[in-house]
């Protein structure tokens, strides 16, 4: 069983920057890709990033491009999501997913593994 928890969401004004983790229990992170998402109320869970077991490989929604760098640290079992100019519009709970049968990096379905998600908040 693997078990994701997310931390660094927060309020922050418009143009902020913020660095979103994701820790992932057991011993076989390298062989999960990982996936970041995103939940505005009322809307659809949308894809935000995602990275390859090796980290070889990173996918970006055309929308965060140039805003957003995903990342992740084997030593520390652990995947980041760097989100900088933050908008209002970002406003939403933003989870990460795991799943080792490679999955189409934006195809929230083909994701196993869940974090419950964090909240993070962009005043104007």
């Amino acid at each position: 069983q693997v078990q994701l928890v997310e931390s660094g969401g927060g309020l922050v004004q418009a143009g902020a920057s913020l660095r979103l983790s994701c820790a992932v229990s057991g011993r076989t992170f390298s062989r999960y890709s990982m996936g970041w998402f995103r939940q505005a109320s009322g809307m659809e869970r949308e894809f935000v990033a995602a990275i390859s077991g090796s980290g070889i490989m990173t996918y970006y929604a055309e929308s965060m491009k140039g805003r957003v760098t995903i990342s992740r640290d084997s030593a520390k079992n652990t995947v980041y999501l760097q989100l900088n100019s933050l908008k209002p519009v970002d406003t939403a709970v933003y989870c990460c997913a795991a799943d080792q049968s490679y999955p189409a990096p934006q195809d929230k379905s083909a994701y196993r593994y869940w974090g419950q998600g964090t909240q993070v908040t962009v005043s104007s």
